[in-house]
């Protein structure tokens, strides 16, 4: 099963954590996918990628780059993985119909938006019924993460 990780986003917004997790990824020897629920959310990520550190960028892709099985990270509003990843970010409350596909899935959600903490709720609950392991991260003071509940799936 698929081990799914809820990203609670109360400090820091999405701009600052996903740069950070998709570092961790690389790190790792991981390819990723990074879906998003617009094509002009997928732009605005794509620019983040490539000017949110001042010493880097993080090497990617997305639709109409010529091939995607180069890309260690790839953006898509589509459900998608033509670069092999293993792992999926979900942002802005997309969804997969492929999460089972994928070693680990990352639900990032805004946590000051109620509609958006609803929403992943009933995805939980969800995942929960299928058997998935899943873990839920929320923002510490001191910036990073911190464990507040895990299932075994």
């Amino acid at each position: 099963m698929t081990e799914i990780r809820f990203y609670h986003l109360q400090r820091r917004p999405l701009e600052w954590a996903l740069p950070q997790l998709l570092e961790k990824t690389l790190e790792r020897g991981w390819r990723a996918v990074v879906m998003a629920r617009s094509s002009e959310r997928v732009e605005a990520l794509n620019g983040l990628l490539w000017t949110y550190s001042k010493d880097g960028f993080l090497p990617h892709g997305g639709d109409g780059d010529p091939h995607p099985s180069e890309h260690p990270i790839w953006l898509t509003e589509t459900d998608e993985n033509p670069n092999g990843a293993t792992v999926l970010f979900l942002t802005d409350g997309a969804e997969s119909a492929n999460i089972g596909k994928y070693d680990l899935c990352c639900e990032l959600f805004d946590g000051n938006a109620d509609d958006a903490v609803a929403a992943a709720r009933e995805r939980w609950k969800r995942y929960l019924e299928s058997a998935h392991a899943l873990t839920y991260w929320q923002q510490g003071d001191a910036g990073g993460w911190e464990k507040k509940a895990e299932t075994a799936g």
